[in-house]
Formats: C-alpha cells, sequence, structure tokens
C-alpha cells in the first residue's frame, strides 16, 4: 500500500489549536517525518488576517499584521533541506476572512505583491520546490477560480519550472446543507479544471466530505479528471476525523487505512495528509495521535518506538 509521504504545515490556523513547538521540536518532527518516508511539506499558507509566518513587509503593509517574532518560512525550509525534502509555499489567504472588505482585484494585488516578496525572500533556497495556492474551492465561485488562476499564472511567470498545487474539497454531505452529486461533481470540475490548465499542475482533493460508501466512486471519477486536463492527481488523505461532535481528533486508524486504499485503488501519484504534526505525530498534543503513529508505523513495518 502506498505510504502518506506529504504533509502540510498548519501553523496560520483558524479550527485547529496550536501546539505551541519550539524550535528544536520541531526540529525533531522533521526528522520523525522523514524516518516515516515524508519527502514533501506544505505550508497551508503564508499568513491569514493579521497573523502571517513571517516578518513580511507587504502583509505589514496591507493588512496590518501582528507582531512575528520568529521566521517560521525559513526555520521549515532549513529544516526540509537538512532532511532533503521539498517545500510548497502557500500563498497568503485573503478569501476566506473578510471577503466583503475586498474586490477581487485587491485579492489578487494583495496575494502578487506577496509572492514576489516570498520569491525574492526564498526563491534561491535549495528546498523551494513549489507553490501552494491556498484558497479552497469546491463549488463554483467567481472569486476564488480567479484567484487561484491569476496567481497560479504569477507564480508560474516568476519560476516556470515550479509546480503549483491546489487542494480542493467535494462539496459532500459533510461539507454543505445541499450536497452535491458524483455527476454534478464531475460536471463542475470539468469546467473548473479547464480554467485551471496551464497555471495548476498539481491536485489534491480533501477526502473528508462525503461518506465512506461513495469516496471510491469521487476518487475515481476525481483522479481520471485530472489527467484528462493534464494535471498530476494527489489525494490529501485527512488524519483528523469529521465525524466526531467536536472538531478535530486523530481519525480512526481503520478509517485512514480504507482511505488510503481506495486512494491508491484510484490510481493517484502521491498521498499526502492535513496534518501530520497534530494528528498523526507522537509529539502532537493529542496522545491519540502518538496512538495512531504507532498503528501506521507497524503496518509498514517501521519501528515507531525511537520516536514514542
Amino acid at each position: 500500500m502506498m505510504k502518506i509521504t506529504g504533509t502540510f504545515l498548519d501553523e496560520i490556523t483558524h479550527d485547529i489549536p496550536s501546539n505551541n513547538w519550539d524550535r528544536d521540536t520541531w526540529a525533531r518532527e522533521f526528522e520523525i517525518m522523514s524516518a516515516v518516508g515524508i519527502d514533501t511539506v506544505i505550508l497551508i499558507r503564508a499568513g491569514c488576517g493579521r497573523i502571517s509566518t513571517y516578518p513580511s513587509e507587504v502583509l505589514r503593509r496591507h493588512v496590518g499584521i501582528y507582531p512575528v517574532y520568529e521566521d517560521l518560512v525559513d526555520m521549515f525550509l532549513t529544516f526540509a533541506e537538512e532532511w532533503r525534502m521539498s517545500f510548497f509555499f502557500g500563498t497568503y489567504d485573503s478569501v476566506t476572512y473578510a471577503t466583503e472588505s475586498r474586490t477581487v482585484q485587491q485579492h489578487l494585488d494583495l496575494g502578487r505583491a506577496l509572492i514576489d516578496e516570498t520569491w525574492e525572500r526564498y526563491g534561491h533556497r535549495p528546498a523551494f520546490k513549489g507553490w501552494y495556492l491556498t484558497f479552497e474551492i469546491g463549488e463554483q465561485d467567481p472569486t476564488r477560480l480567479a484567484c487561484l488562476r491569476q496567481l497560479g499564472q504569477h507564480c508560474k511567470q516568476l519560476s516556470p519550472n515550479l509546480p503549483t498545487l491546489i487542494s480542493p474539497y467535494i462539496a459532500g454531505v459533510k461539507a454543505v446543507d445541499d450536497p452535491i452529486s458524483l455527476d454534478e461533481h464531475a460536471g463542475s470540475w470539468n469546467e473548473m479544471l479547464a480554467a485551471l490548465k496551464g497555471v495548476v499542475d498539481i491536485v489534491a482533493f480533501q477526502d473528508g466530505h462525503v461518506d465512506y460508501n461513495v469516496l471510491p466512486d469521487f476518487l475515481q471519477a476525481n483522479s481520471e479528471l485530472i489527467l484528462r486536463h493534464g494535471m498530476q492527481p494527489w489525494s490529501n488523505v485527512e488524519s483528523f476525523d469529521r465525524d466526531m461532535p467536536f472538531r478535530f481528533p486523530p481519525i480512526d486508524w481503520r478509517k485512514l487505512w480504507w482511505k488510503m486504499e481506495a486512494a491508491e485503488a484510484a490510481n493517484v501519484e502521491k498521498l499526502i495528509t492535513f496534518e501530520f504534526s497534530h494528528f498523526m505525530s507522537p509529539q502532537s498534543s493529542w496522545p491519540a495521535a502518538a496512538h495512531l503513529f504507532r498503528r501506521y508505523c507497524h503496518h509498514f513495518g517501521i519501528d515507531p518506538e525511537p520516536w514514542l
């Protein structure tokens, strides 16, 4: 069975509490991730609202960010370089919050300026291997689609040889009140992927928004659609559980195992997860994450004990 070989790094979030790790803990985390086969790390977003992962002059000027005491991007790049991992930089999320206060053009102006600043600061780093366009989209949304297309195009102009990644969601029963059918999903995403062709290289659909009994059909449809438009199909195998009455605990190992098998059957090229450090790491503030880590390691013949 395919291993999970990529993970998001969630340091700017709105619904998952911080682990409050220091540099030494993060250093050990990268060592652990490497030991279980992770070769790709993806910054979920450079910033959101007034919080930023690095001391960005663009965000200070445009959104008035709070003080930034440590450059997390530099730290993550340093550890990625040490462990020969690829680092994808997640753009600033200007859409999720305060959407009403900005026009599409203002979103784009801010996003392009942030991308320019990022490339100047970090583009020379050996581990900088791609861009993650952070705007999540599941249905036809003109604002987000325009941002994805035009910011992806800007990334391509700056770094034509580096891939761009998106991780959309399925508008299923766990995401919306009026869940989409498989045929509707396929029709809608055929149009959206056509609009993103040439500026998005990798598509990793989130797998947690539909019931398990229909997930294989959606995974298969996604893979076929992505390939049809000349992109690479990955799968974002969520390692947190959406079925609990609270948000969000580590997922049941049996569910994770089943979703990984279903993704492999759909012929995806790579499994990534949201998100190792909170939901699968032996260092997580969730005790259940260490148990999930042990089960995962045993399944793949990896000795977990050095890390527990």
